[in-house]
């Protein structure tokens, strides 16, 4: 087989500083033709979305898709609740894992993969103060390590 192509649309950073994300899924999800298009453009927003099970189907909501600026009638809105495409093995999966306390699902990306958008979902417990802390502690650690590096290779 070919090598796939992977194109980034969207990524959640805040969902890795406010969660622990434990397991990550690959989704399909059910779109209308120009939210293809404004897609391919790169026009997406996945920062304040979450994602919902119900009656056996997985659901995006608060999933910024902007309207396409030649799309006019066919144009959907851009905030519209977006059904993503799992096996109902991984779903019935996921939201036996959801019941346990604490973890929430969340977007993570979003990008084509050869000619399919894709989401990708990641189970996730929510971070305390503390956490946070300490990771932006270990990132600023990071930053001052690589700074160090570049000025003695000078």
């Amino acid at each position: 087989m070919g090598k796939e192509s992977f194109r980034l649309i969207a990524n959640n950073k805040k969902a890795y500083h406010d969660y622990f994300i434990d397991e990550k899924y690959e989704a399909g999800i059910e779109l209308a033709g120009t939210e293809v298009k404004s897609l391919r453009m790169g026009k997406c927003s996945i920062k304040e979305s979450f994602v919902k099970i119900e009656k056996g189907e997985i659901f995006v909501y608060g999933m910024n898709i902007s309207p396409y600026e030649k799309g006019n009638i066919f144009n959907k809105d851009p905030l519209r609740v977006r059904k993503l495409l799992l096996h109902k093995i991984e779903i019935k999966k996921l939201e036996a894992k959801i019941t346990q306390k604490g973890y929430t699902l969340v977007p993570l990306q979003v990008y084509f993969k050869g000619s399919l958008v894709k989401v990708e979902i990641g189970l996730a417990r929510g971070k305390k103060l503390y956490d946070k802390r300490e990771d932006i502690a270990k990132k600023d650690q990071k930053r001052e390590l690589e700074r160090d590096f570049k000025v003695r290779n000078l």
